[in-house]
């Protein structure tokens, strides 16, 4: 399975619709209102959205992208 690091899964709980097909299109709509101060976003976005490319909306669906309030 794809690992992702704590900033890229806080980032897709973020902007997560609820399908990995929804998620790329959010995060493509976001990445267009970047500037260049935001590198780091701009950053995890860019490794997020490849990473999503490469995962089956199964493996997608077995992702916990729900806040740890605990």
């Amino acid at each position: 399975m794809i690992e992702f690091t704590d900033d890229e899964m806080t980032l897709m709980m973020i902007y997560n619709p609820g399908s990995r097909e929804g998620l790329i299109i959010e995060l493509t709509n976001m990445q267009k209102a970047l500037t260049s101060r935001d590198r780091n976003l701009r950053k995890w976005t860019k490794s997020v959205l490849e990473k999503l490319y490469q995962m089956t909306d199964a493996d997608f669906e077995k992702l916990e992208l729900f806040p740890d309030f605990g």
